[in-house]
């Protein structure tokens, strides 16, 4: 598009206006650059994304809280963070779990059924009665549950 005006020479002087605006071609540009960025974006939010858990790692997580509940209502009282305030040698740290035979999951769930030394067993049929507790039982999946939240606790090092 050219203009002509009239100076007060009389002169016809021409300008050029350019028709494209160099702010729309920047816009342009940034849009294709946000098209040809989105997809890989896109698939890299799903993939870090908490709303993708894969069904076995939430169950797991709600394991840990149920495990945490438990050990919290049932366990606390003598083992706060792991420890062992009536027996400082049984704690539930994995050195003191290794060194009195209870490094496993099993083994864990066994004493905390049945019960050994001054530590009661919270099973429905433990027995004989003066090793069980006098409180309310547990179930085989409850036990269960406590025993691999005692264990990974101690892998860990009963973090806060």
């Amino acid at each position: 598009m050219e203009l002509a005006s009239l100076l007060p020479s009389c002169k016809i002087r021409v300008f050029s206006i350019p028709t494209k605006n160099p702010v729309d071609q920047k816009q342009k540009q940034g849009v294709k650059l946000m098209k040809s960025l989105a997809p890989p974006l896109m698939a890299a939010f799903l993939a870090l994304s908490p709303f993708f858990i894969s069904p076995v790692s939430l169950g797991q997580e709600i394991d840990v809280q149920r495990g945490a509940t438990l050990f919290r209502r049932t366990c606390i009282g003598c083992h706060d963070g792991g420890g062992n305030i009536i027996q400082p040698g049984a704690t539930l740290f994995s050195k003191d779990l290794q060194r009195n035979g209870v490094a496993t999951e099993e083994e864990i769930y066994r004493i905390t059924y049945y019960g050994k030394g001054r530590m009661p067993g919270f099973g429905e049929n433990c027995t004989p009665r003066g090793q069980c507790t006098f409180g309310a039982r547990l179930q085989e999946d409850e036990i269960k549950v406590l025993a691999e939240f005692v264990k990974s606790q101690a892998d860990l090092g009963w973090p806060n």
